[in-house]
C-alpha cells in the first residue's frame, strides 16, 4: 500500500560526535518504495542540518523548546499545519514526549496521528528504574543512584563507588568521570541540561549490543533489529556497528516490551560483560541514531512506525540479517544564506525538490 501523507520528524540535529535520530529516520521514509509522501522536519537550532537537507525533507521548521511551555509549542504547531497539513508526528528526542504525549488530545484536533506511549509506559522505563526493568528482561545491571547534590562525589571512594563511573541526565547525556572536579563538572552540565535528578551508574566492560524495535502497545515486538558496536565516538556514540541476531537480547527485549506494553518505538542498550552476562545499561523511548540500519537488514522500521499511526497493518518482516555493517561519516551540507535567514526570522522554510532514490 502506498504511503502518500505528510510527515513531520524531530531530532534533526547532526552533531558528529551525538546525532539525533531524525535524519535517519527520515532517510528511512524516503529510501522506501511505498512512500511517497512528504517530510517535513523540526529542528529547535538554526544551525540543526536537517532543517536544510533537501535529500530527506521537503521544509524545515524550528519548534520552541520544551521547557517553553505547551502554549507555545501548540501555537507554533498549529502556524505550520495551516500550511503543510501534517498527518504524522514522529518524535525522536527523549526530552519531547512527555509534552507530546500530554497534548495528544490537542494533536489530535489538530488532525495530527501520533503512535506514543502513555505517560505511566514512560515513567515505568525511566533510567532510575533500571533495576526494575532488569528484573522484567531477566536481566542483571550495574548499580544505579540519583543524586541533586554533587557533594558525593568528593568523599564517594569510601561509600563504595570508585572511580571511574557514569554520570547521565535522567533525559539524556552521558559522560565517564574519573575525578571528583570532573564528576562535579559534569554533574553541573548535565543537570543545567537536563534538570534533576543526575543518575550515576557504575561502569561495565565489555561488548556493548543495541537493539531497536517498534512495541505495538499489545505487548508485542515488532522488526527487532540488533547490531553490537564496532567503533564508537567520545560519547560513547556508534561510529560503526554490524548487525547480530543474538537470542539472549531478543528474548531479554521481548519480555520488557510486554511486561509494559510498550507502545511505540525503542532501544535496548545492553553490555555483556567479561563473564559472559548480559548488563542491562538503559532503554530508550525512541529510534536511536542508527536507524537507518534497519532499512539495510530490509527491516524498516519507521515504514512500520508510520503504518501503525496511520491505523494500517505493519509490514511482514524478513528474517533478519547478520553481518550487515553500517559506518557513519560527517558530511558538509552547503547551504544559501538566505535559507539560513528564513529559519532564523520566520521560523522556516521550504526545500527545493529532491530526487528520489528508491530502495
Amino acid at each position: 500500500m502506498t504511503l502518500d501523507c505528510t510527515v513531520a520528524i524531530t531530532g534533526m540535529n547532526a552533531k558528529p560526535d551525538n546525532p539525533g535520530p531524525g535524519l535517519a529516520v527520515a532517510r528511512c521514509l524516503r529510501e522506501a518504495a511505498e512512500f511517497k509522501g512528504r517530510i517535513i522536519g523540526f529542528g529547535y537550532d538554526a544551525l540543526d542540518p536537517g532543517l536544510y537537507l533537501n535529500a530527506y525533507c521537503d521544509a524545515g521548521y524550528l519548534l520552541p523548546y520544551p521547557s517553553s511551555g505547551d502554549e507555545l509549542f501548540i501555537e507554533t504547531l498549529k502556524k505550520i499545519q495551516d500550511e503543510k497539513k501534517i498527518d504524522v508526528l514522529i518524535p525522536c528526542l527523549d526530552a519531547e514526549l512527555p509534552g507530546m504525549i500530554r497534548l495528544q488530545p490537542l494533536l489530535d484536533e489538530l488532525g495530527i496521528k501520533v503512535f506514543l506511549p502513555t505517560q505511566e509506559q514512560l515513567r515505568f522505563r525511566n533510567k532510575d528504574r533500571l533495576t526494575e526493568l532488569a528484573k522484567h528482561a531477566g536481566l542483571e545491571c550495574p548499580e544505579t543512584k540519583s543524586l541533586t547534590n554533587s557533594g558525593f562525589f568528593h568523599d564517594c571512594q569510601d561509600k563504595g563507588w570508585p572511580y571511574p563511573f557514569m554520570v547521565k541526565g535522567l533525559f539524556y547525556d552521558a559522560a565517564a568521570v574519573y575525578n571528583p572536579q570532573h564528576a562535579v563538572d559534569v554533574f553541573r552540565r548535565i543537570a543545567a541540561d537536563w534538570g534533576f535528578p543526575v543518575l550515576i551508574q557504575k561502569l561495565v566492560k565489555g561488548e556493548e549490543y543495541n537493539l531497536t524495535a517498534v512495541g505495538d502497545g499489545e505487548g508485542n515486538m515488532l522488526g527487532a533489529v540488533m547490531m553490537k558496536k564496532m567503533a564508537v565516538t567520545d560519547k560513547g556514540k556508534a561510529w560503526c556497528g554490524v548487525s547480530i541476531d543474538d537470542k539472549t537480547l531478543f528474548t531479554a527485549s521481548a519480555n520488557l516490551i510486554k511486561a509494559i506494553n510498550w507502545r511505540g518505538p525503542l532501544e535496548v542498550e545492553v553490555i555483556r560483560d567479561r563473564n559472559g552476562h548480559y548488563q542491562l545499561i538503559e532503554i530508550n523511548p525512541r529510534f536511536p541514531a542508527w536507524t537507518y540500519l534497519s532499512a539495510g537488514v530490509g527491516r524498516n522500521l519507521p515504514v512500520a512506525l508510520l503504518k501503525l499511526a496511520l491505523g494500517q497493518e505493519p509490514p511482514a518482516f524478513p528474517e533478519t540479517k547478520s553481518g550487515v555493517m553500517f559506518i557513519r561519516y560527517a558530511h558538509e551540507q552547503i547551504v544559501s544564506i538566505h535559507d539560513f535567514e528564513e529559519v532564523i526570522m520566520n521560523g522556516g522554510h521550504d526545500l527545493t525538490p529532491h530526487i528520489q532514490t528508491n530502495i
